[in-house]
């Protein structure tokens, strides 16, 4: 059910995106009287699951979920319809247009995308107000893995500043580190102030997932309320409502601690110290090869979460600097991706890693702050400069303006074949990485 939810979200999230891209491009077609053939969510090689014609134009939805289009008429693009472009220019068509129109008709859609982001950003403020862990309040400090502690974090650390500056939201420290480039990291470690150099080596692992930095959880109390599919614990003879005490004797203050403990327990005889109706009992178990006993367990609110809330008046240049903010944290992604040795490109994802980020619940907030955050993408990706794509017809259409020459049509073919191979090869790899990643879990 967890994954069904989390489609569902995705291909709505998906459908408004691409309708809203789709209606830039149509609506600056029409205002500039250039006739649009079709208006298709997905595409429909083949056959289409609906179709309507309404004057001269054609709506409907494909049934392969890789996007849209609009097919306008006297244009190259996906639909290769090279018989209509032999045929001499009518009033009507894309080619007929001047260079701003066309130019204007092309940016449409990625500028209704940002355009729906800030909307949307605006609502979401408006409506529920923005939530987020200050740093101040992980009181137990941090908890980071092996990667963590060769760049010189320490379980239990305080994160103070980052290159002199104050953190507020704790969650935004990784993100930060990565893309601001940033050099120390000032930790609060047992009373004293350390400061931490940032070594470029780790970012390509920080990438990749590792030294990564949570908030540091107390042991206890720990019931159990339910069970892993598989479950040492259950077999064991373990029961919801039990609460654990400790591991072969041994007394956790902090979660991290059993964890560590039963690193060193994998495949290995333990007894579980627990307490059942006011009684202590041990059960001893055989932990799965991965050192787990299979246990669901209970999650207190150790933290106390802050939500800012927004009048309407204030929502709106709230939303937008945020907006902006999302636009220009993921520019700076591209400058990771290609930066000598980052190895980011390992990261990118397809539909799974995409669709994995919704929440395995509905939850309107987070589906429409996704919805935002995944417009700006689309809109990023599609002004890229590369044949098939929005920009790669603006960059041929601002050499015309430039120069005053217009590429020819069989230029315009191969520059779109071309980059239609690209883009398949791009699809290929980045749900390449997550079929490699998903059989190595």
């Amino acid at each position: 059910m967890t994954v069904a939810i989390k489609i569902l979200q995705f291909i709505l999230s998906l459908s408004v995106i691409v309708i809203i891209h789709e209606f830039g491009h149509f609506l600056f077609a029409k205002l500039f009287k250039t006739r649009v053939e079709k208006f298709y969510l997905f595409f429909d090689p083949w056959f289409s699951i609906f179709k309507l014609k309404r004057g001269e134009t054609e709506y409907g939805i494909g049934w392969l979920p890789l996007g849209g289009y609009v097919k306008i008429s006297g244009m190259i693009d996906e639909s290769m319809d090279k018989e209509q472009m032999k045929l001499p220019p009518q009033p009507h068509e894309f080619r007929s247009k001047p260079a701003w129109q066309r130019l204007l008709i092309m940016v449409g859609g990625v500028l209704f995308n940002f355009i729906l982001a800030l909307l949307l950003y605006v609502t979401v403020l408006y409506k529920w107000g923005e939530t987020y862990l200050p740093n101040s309040n992980v009181k137990y400090g941090i908890v980071t893995d092996s990667t963590g502690h060769e760049m010189g974090l320490r379980n239990g650390d305080r994160i103070l500043a980052i290159d002199g500056t104050e953190v507020d939201n704790f969650y935004s420290i990784i993100s930060d580190v990565i893309l601001n480039d940033r050099k120390v990291i000032t930790v609060d470690r047992n009373g004293q102030s350390v400061d931490i150099p940032v070594e470029r080596k780790f970012i390509p692992l920080i990438i990749k997932g590792k030294g990564q930095i949570d908030a540091r959880i107390p042991f206890g109390p720990f019931e159990v309320v339910g069970y892993m599919k598989v479950s040492p614990a259950r077999e064991a003879g373990i029961l919801k409502g039990d609460k654990f005490i400790g591991v072969d004797g041994h007394e956790f203050e902090f979660y991290d601690e059993y964890q560590l403990y039963l690193t060193d327990k994998m495949g290995s005889e333990i007894t579980v110290n627990l307490e059942r109706n006011g009684e202590r009992i041990d059960i001893p178990l055989v932990t799965t090869a991965e050192g787990m006993i299979g246990v669901e367990r209970n999650v207190p609110d150790y933290f106390e979460f802050k939500t800012v809330k927004y009048t309407l008046a204030q929502s709106i240049p709230a939303g937008i600097a945020k907006g902006f903010k999302t636009l220009k944290d993921y520019l700076k992604q591209f400058r990771v991706i290609f930066s000598k040795g980052s190895k980011a490109y390992e990261s990118l994802g397809g539909f799974i890693t995409i669709g994995s980020i919704f929440p395995g619940v509905w939850d309107w907030q987070s589906f429409w702050n996704l919805t935002a955050f995944l417009s700006i993408i689309l809109g990023i990706m599609n002004i890229l400069p590369i044949p098939a794509l929005d920009g790669g017809h603006v960059m041929f259409l601002m050499f015309e303006v430039v120069t005053g020459r217009k590429p020819s049509d069989k230029f315009l073919e191969y520059a779109q074949i071309t980059g239609m191979i690209l883009l398949l090869a791009l699809l290929i790899f980045a749900n390449g990485n997550d079929i490699i990643r998903f059989i190595r879990k």
